[in-house]
């Protein structure tokens, strides 16, 4: 991993934990699998390689729901240790709360028969459960959004926003492009399944099988862990943290949040309408 340093003089000491492709060229922004130059690898789950009280705000959007529930006290006070005091840590996960209250008012709405409450009640089955125990990469949300047309699908780009939007977009996109390829990518494929039984053969079918769900689910796309606004709160004090608050989308403790269009886009979109931001503050 590349040295990293801060010795500019202009700089501001904001990192963006886990990034992926939202970033600002302000912050530092770091990820496991970084997507552009601009970013840097680093591996979250072992201790950052930043300095005691190198930063004004640690910030990390849709990380800490993929960290597992005993380890995420650890991954907090690595946040606070790289804090400054009085520095601010945001964070944006999934909202448990509003999933269960949806499912809910869209559970009673089916029994009732009411229209289109049965797709919206689907949808927010596999948002409650899905990314939780899927044993595949997309699982079953990726099959339900390739869907077209999509079923409730106001409904769900209202949920999963600009992301989601994009996201339906390519994989109906890649179906069209898989229906097209799928002659060049037989040999692939063959090749695929001849490793596969080379790994039934050696260690059992269901060895090979519980293997490769193992690797899948510890490669950090299942959620490992839910929040509400409760539970985070209280996560937050026991790791040391003071003054827990819930913020929006557009407002923050953070000098200049709405310029860096991290949770908002230029055109006023939330990119994460699913998800709650909490903010707290690292004591004096």
């Amino acid at each position: 991993m590349a040295r990293l340093t801060y010795e500019r003089a202009d700089f501001t000491p904001l990192i963006n934990l886990g990034c992926g492709s939202r970033f600002h060229p302000a912050w530092v922004n770091v990820d496991i699998a970084p997507r552009d130059p601009a970013v840097t690898a680093c591996d979250l789950s072992k201790r950052f390689p930043f300095a005691d009280g190198s930063f004004d705000v640690v910030y990390h959007s849709n990380v800490l729901e993929h960290i597992r529930r005993e380890h995420a006290p650890g991954f907090l006070r690595e946040c606070g240790r790289i804090l400054k005091p009085r520095g601010i840590l945001r964070v944006a996960v999934p909202d448990l709360e509003q999933i269960c209250r949806l499912y809910l008012e869209n559970l009673q709405r089916s029994c009732e028969q009411q229209p289109e409450a049965a797709a919206r009640y689907d949808w927010m089955m596999l948002e409650m459960l899905d990314q939780t125990v899927r044993e595949h990469s997309g699982g079953g949300m990726a099959e339900y959004l390739a869907q077209n047309p999509l079923p409730a699908e106001e409904f769900i780009i209202e949920r999963i926003g600009d992301e989601g939007r994009e996201l339906i977009h390519a994989l109906r996109s890649q179906s069209a492009r898989d229906a097209a390829s799928r002659k060049r990518r037989r040999f692939r494929i063959n090749l695929k399944s001849f490793l596969r039984r080379c790994a039934e053969r050696l260690l059992g079918e269901d060895a090979s099988a519980s293997l490769k769900i193992g690797r899948f689910r510890l490669g950090g796309e299942v959620h490992q862990w839910m929040y509400d606004r409760f539970s985070l709160a209280r996560l937050m004090t026991a790791t040391g943290f003071v003054s827990p608050q819930l913020m929006t989308p557009r407002t923050s403790q953070i000098p200049g949040w709405p310029e860096y269009h991290l949770e908002v886009g230029a055109d006023g979109a939330v990119h994460k309408p699913d998800s709650f931001i909490m903010e707290c503050l690292k004591p004096a």
